[in-house]
């Protein structure tokens, strides 16, 4: 008849072991039994019959009726190994020797009870909670109602332990913050959010969650959430405030979560003002990609601001110059300026008005660099002015150079200017070169010294270049310093060496004279020059020595040097050797000087070489026609002297 009873009537058949390990401690530890089979409740009650009449011949304490033996080295729930750790965890010696313990004065049957940390952070966890996790068959489950959690900080003589108040404090807080990012994800889960999408915008939503925490516990004080549990009141907080379908939106306009969390922190709860703001972006033709970034850039009091001061903000800078399609561009690129005051956004606009700088170039300035108006401040821009003027610019020239090239404001003094000041007088470049550089390509205070110009400087001084004609071929033309060392500036040096003849003992000279040639296209130049040039009838050794006495021969259009060489050839019937030994004849106008030259030539019976026809002023060339001419009547009269 035992064998069939129910399984709870198993339970109380074992508890009532009156020698069993367990103590009044763990009397509120429910334990959740495995429906064993039959013949294991057979097997255990038999067992226990059995050690009624074979008790061990050395214990000499008579056995009450009824009563059951004790069991030293048999576990009753052998079959589930965790849950008896767990049980076994609680036991102690003295326990076991005083199973009983009288109850004290004043506890009735509560007793101090000896947890582990990890034990009292579970039966917190737990007392947070709403829901129970799922347990296996077979567990211990703490039951944190009829245990008082207080009880568990407890120290030995009923006061609660150094700290336990704020252990209890920061550990209920962190238990609830994990509930309220259940419960977001959860309203996430309903919005159609995937996963792993929800996972990663959660752990940029932290000063949100925690806002969501506190409001929800405030919302109890509410007659409508008063009975409320704290889940159902997050997750109410949390539909209200209508944020999983802002970030739907936010979203479908291209901002990354790392944006999305950004903006939703600094709302402070007033998500709706993000929507105002973007909606605002829009209207002023802000793409949708930039959108994000000049919201959160704009700084934490964009979204504090009124929509008409921001227009106003709009409307001021239309006046002066910045057209309308080009306002979306200039406050996605710089977006403090919505972060200005009127009063220190005029006082910037003024600045650079004040140099001269009409409205049509101010607006235009301010297209190329919008960080010119709003990244700086203005004890930094007067002292950028300030320096620039240093070079012997007045106040007008500035304001053009600045207008041309505004992304000088954008570059350090310290970092940038002053050590590319420091080389090139280094190079033996004076201030009246620097100043050309400053004026001619102002770029160059804008790049990196040491990446871009050092390398520059090196492979000139390895291919022959002397260095003292360095500095002068940098103020001649500065923008070699802006060319590609790999991509344009050895692909032309190549190029000369190999294709047009050039000898490795002048291509330093050629270089030096001619750092125009480093800007050409090989393709659509150099390449077709070169060609032309071979046929004529011309080596190439001997080309590359044209080159190495003119490096700019290969610089012109082959329609203006085809006219000029057909003139040379069937009017002036000159040999190709005349061409070979001045090169220079092709850098002549043909309408301005070769032919009123040559006509004043065949007038008065005269040949020149090409150099002194056309290398001389025309007072010089008049003197030297009219020296021949004498020359020539004296030999004809035969007058001597």
């Amino acid at each position: 008849m035992l064998a069939f009873q129910p399984q709870n009537h198993q339970i109380a058949a074992v508890l009532r072991l009156q020698d069993c390990r367990i103590s009044p401690r763990v009397t509120n530890l429910y334990i959740f039994p495995i429906a064993s089979k039959r013949r294991h409740f057979r097997h255990t009650c038999s067992s226990f019959h059995h050690s009624q009449h074979t008790l061990p011949d050395q214990e000499s304490t008579p056995v009450p009726a009824g009563a059951l033996p004790s069991i030293e080295d048999e576990s009753l729930r052998t079959h589930n190994a965790k849950s008896a750790a767990l049980l076994l965890r609680h036991l102690s010696p003295q326990d076991q020797q005083n199973p009983h313990p009288p109850p004290q004065q004043g506890q009735g049957q509560e007793h101090h009870l000896q947890f582990s940390k990890e034990d009292k952070e579970k039966l917190l966890e737990l007392s947070l909670l709403n829901k129970k996790g799922p347990q296996f068959p077979g567990s211990i489950f703490v039951n944190s109602s009829s245990l008082p959690v207080k009880s568990v900080f407890e120290s030995e003589n009923g006061r609660l332990d150094d700290g336990a108040d704020d252990e209890m404090l920061m550990k209920a807080l962190e238990i609830r913050r994990k509930v309220t990012v259940e419960v977001f994800k959860e309203v996430m889960k309903k919005g159609k959010f995937g996963i792993t999408y929800s996972e990663n915008l959660i752990s940029k939503l932290a000063e949100f969650l925690d806002y969501v925490m506190i409001k929800a516990a405030s919302m109890k004080q509410l007659p409508d959430y008063s009975g409320c549990s704290y889940n159902k009141r997050a997750k109410a907080l949390i539909v209200e405030s209508g944020v999983v379908p802002l970030i739907r939106w936010l979203k479908h306009n291209s901002l990354s979560y790392p944006q999305i969390g950004k903006l939703i922190c600094t709302s402070r709860g007033n998500v709706d003002s993000i929507r105002k703001l973007a909606e605002w972006l829009k209207s002023i033709h802000v793409k949708g990609r930039f959108i994000g970034v000049a919201m959160t850039r704009a700084g934490e009091t964009v979204l504090e601001r009124d929509l008409e001061e921001l227009d106003e903000i709009i409307m001021y800078l239309e006046s002066n110059g910045v057209r309308p399609d080009w306002m979306g561009y200039v406050v996605s690129r710089c977006p403090e300026l919505l972060c200005f005051s009127m009063e220190e956004l005029r006082s910037r606009v003024e600045f650079y008005l004040n140099m001269g700088m009409d409205k049509n170039d101010f607006g235009t300035m301010l297209f190329d660099c919008p960080k010119v108006l709003g990244y700086l401040s203005m004890e930094e821009m007067n002292k950028k002015v300030a320096y620039l003027k240093e070079f012997g610019l007045d106040n007008e020239n500035v304001g053009r150079l600045l207008a041309f090239k505004p992304q000088l404001m954008a570059c350090s003094i310290e970092e940038r200017w002053i050590p590319l000041i420091k080389y090139f007088y280094y190079l033996g470049i004076s201030k009246d070169g620097m100043k050309r550089i400053l004026t001619g390509k102002p770029i160059i205070f804008c790049i990196d010294l040491e990446s871009c110009i050092v390398p520059k400087v090196q492979f000139l001084r390895d291919i022959g270049v002397q260095d003292d004609a360095i500095g002068s071929m940098l103020v001649r033309f500065p923008s070699l310093m802006t060319y590609s060392l790999h991509k344009k500036i050895r692909p032309v040096v190549i190029f000369l060496l190999t294709k047009a003849g050039v000898s490795q003992r002048d291509i330093g000279k050629v270089i030096g004279l001619g750092p125009e040639l480093l800007g050409c296209s090989i393709a659509n130049k150099l390449d077709h020059n070169v060609k032309y040039f071979l046929s004529l009838g011309i080596k190439l050794p001997v080309l590359g020595e044209m080159i190495a006495d003119f490096p700019m021969l290969l610089r012109y259009n082959i329609d203006i040097l085809r006219p000029k060489y057909r003139y040379l050839r069937r009017m002036m019937v000159r040999p190709l050797q005349d061409l070979i030994e001045f090169p220079r004849f092709f850098s002549y106008s043909l309408e301005e000087r070769i032919i009123p030259r040559h006509q004043i030539m065949v007038k008065n019976g005269i040949n020149f070489k090409l150099r002194y026809m056309l290398a001389s002023t025309d007072d010089e060339f008049h003197s030297s026609v009219a020296d021949a001419v004498e020359r020539r009547r004296r030999f004809e009269s035969g007058i001597s002297g």
